[in-house]
């Protein structure tokens, strides 16, 4: 009857490295690129200046870091931040409440 079980990790073969998107590439060669022309325009004596210079590898760097059960940090943000922004409120009053009706006695 053709019942077929699908692996966990059905979905890491249509990922690169089976662990980020093309996006997921770009978006991090983008931030090593602008990390790279920051230490080479910037004065580096200062720890400061160096940690400002990296910021965008690292901040990058965690966006595409690989996460259980999601495919990276972005995408954990992304569903955490929908899952915030599209919560429906439900007014629940119970099971005994008369919902408007009055009470004989």
């Amino acid at each position: 009857m053709n019942n077929f079980l699908i692996p966990a990790n059905a979905k890491k073969s249509m990922l690169i490295f089976g662990l980020f998107t093309k996006f997921d590439l770009i978006l991090f060669l983008v931030g090593v690129g602008i990390s790279l022309l920051l230490l080479m325009t910037l004065p580096v004596q200062q720890i400061a200046i160096a940690i400002i210079a990296l910021l965008p590898a690292l901040v990058t760097g965690f966006l595409v870091m690989p996460v259980p059960n999601y495919y990276n940090m972005r995408t954990l943000l992304s569903s955490a931040i929908q899952f915030l922004m599209n919560q429906r409120k439900f007014k629940w009053k119970g099971w005994c409440v008369p919902h408007g009706e009055d009470k004989k006695k």
